[in-house]
C-alpha cells in the first residue's frame, strides 16, 4: 500500500524504502559477519542479499491486494496515481512549451504553426494547473468529459434525418441513404 496522499511531500517514506533500506543494512551485517574475505565474494554477498530486499518488497506489493481490503488498496492507487499524473503531464507539457520556443528561435518552426501549438499546450497546462489547484482527479476530469461528448453525440443522433424508404438513421448532413441509397429530404 502506498503512503503517499496529495497533502504528504513526494518524499514521503514508502514500504519499498523499509525492504531497500532493510536489504542494505542486511548486506551490511553480513558482509561484516562473513569470515570470507575476497572482494569479489563480498560483491556477490551483499548483491544477494540487497537483492533479497528487493523481492521482498514486490513480493509484498503482490500480496497486498489479497489480504488488504479492498477500499484501503483503491484508495492507496488513487492516491498515488492521481495527483502524480497530473504533476508528470504538467511537466510534460511545460518542457513541451519550452521546446517549442527554442525551436521557433532556431526557425524549425512556423510563426502560423507556432501560434496553434503555442495556444493549444498553454490551454493545456492552464487546465492542468487548474485541475491541480482545485485536487480533481484526472479519472473524473476524463469520466465528465467523455459524458459530455456522448450527451452531444446522442443529440446529434436524435437529429440524424431517418430515411424514407427503409427507416435507417443517417447523418446529420447526409444526402443519401447509407443504408440503401435513398435520397434524403432535406
Amino acid at each position: 500500500m502506498s503512503s503517499e496522499t496529495s497533502t504528504e511531500p513526494s518524499g514521503a517514506f514508502r514500504p519499498f524504502h523499509f525492504f531497500l533500506l532493510s536489504g542494505v543494512l542486511a548486506a551490511t551485517a553480513a558482509v561484516l559477519v562473513t569470515s570470507e574475505r575476497s572482494p569479489a565474494a563480498l560483491i556477490v554477498l551483499s548483491t544477494t542479499v540487497i537483492a533479497a530486499g528487493i523481492a521482498a518488497a514486490i513480493l509484498y506489493q503482490v500480496v497486498l491486494p489479497l489480504v488488504a481490503p479492498d477500499r484501503l488498496v483503491a484508495r492507496a492507487r488513487q492516491q498515488a496515481t492521481g495527483r502524480a499524473r497530473l504533476e508528470r503531464e504538467k511537466m510534460l507539457v511545460l518542457r513541451s512549451i519550452k521546446e517549442l520556443e527554442f525551436d521557433r528561435a532556431m526557425g524549425k518552426v512556423d510563426d502560423r504553426d507556432f501560434e496553434e501549438m503555442d495556444a493549444r499546450l498553454r490551454l493545456r497546462a492552464a487546465g492542468l494547473l487548474r485541475q491541480l489547484d482545485a485536487g480533481q482527479d484526472v479519472r473524473a476530469w476524463i469520466a465528465a468529459e467523455l459524458g459530455r461528448r456522448l450527451d452531444a453525440a446522442r443529440l446529434e443522433a436524435a437529429a440524424s434525418p431517418e430515411c424514407p424508404s427503409c427507416g435507417t438513421a443517417n447523418e446529420s448532413d447526409a444526402r443519401f441513404c447509407k443504408q440503401c441509397g435513398a435520397r434524403l429530404d432535406a
